[in-house]
């Protein structure tokens, strides 16, 4: 599975939990909401209790719920939670060393890209899991779990 659907499929499960405050909820409720597979949920749960953004339990009223509030979550902690990986990535094979372009492109593209990817940090950092859900839900609704 690609990185970003990882980072995606996170940020689903956790504005998911926010919007259903502590209730726990079972992989394959947020499965349903996500479309697809419990086990990919699994997976992706797995990496956020690692670090620290979801806590499970186990048993009839089981199930996973945010680790702290929403408005501590920031995209950043999820990106990273996920191994989302670089934005863009070079080519996986080496450029032709004889070509005047091909010797000297990667380091040329690997300044761009470091860049690129400190963008990108900078601006999920300032975006939380809160914002996200207030995004998406209209003022005065209750919460609740889809």
């Amino acid at each position: 599975m690609p990185a970003n659907s990882r980072f995606a499929i996170a940020v689903h499960i956790l504005t998911l939990m926010a919007r259903a405050d502590a209730k726990p909820l079972k992989s394959d409720e947020v499965a349903c909401s996500v479309n697809t597979n419990p086990v990919v949920i699994r997976r992706i749960l797995c990496a956020l209790s690692k670090a620290g953004l979801v806590v499970s339990q186990t048993g009839a009223s089981g199930g996973s719920r945010l680790a702290m509030k929403p408005n501590q979550i920031t995209l950043l902690a999820v990106y990273r939670a996920v191994d989302a990986g670089d934005v863009f990535a070079l080519h996986p094979q080496p450029p032709n060393a004889k070509c005047p372009v091909g010797m000297n492109i990667e380091g040329a593209l690997d300044r761009i890209l470091d860049e690129v990817e400190q963008g990108v940090e900078r601006v999920l950092e300032k975006i939380t899991i809160e914002k996200v859900l207030r995004s998406i839900e209209p003022r005065g609704s209750a919460r609740r779990a889809s």
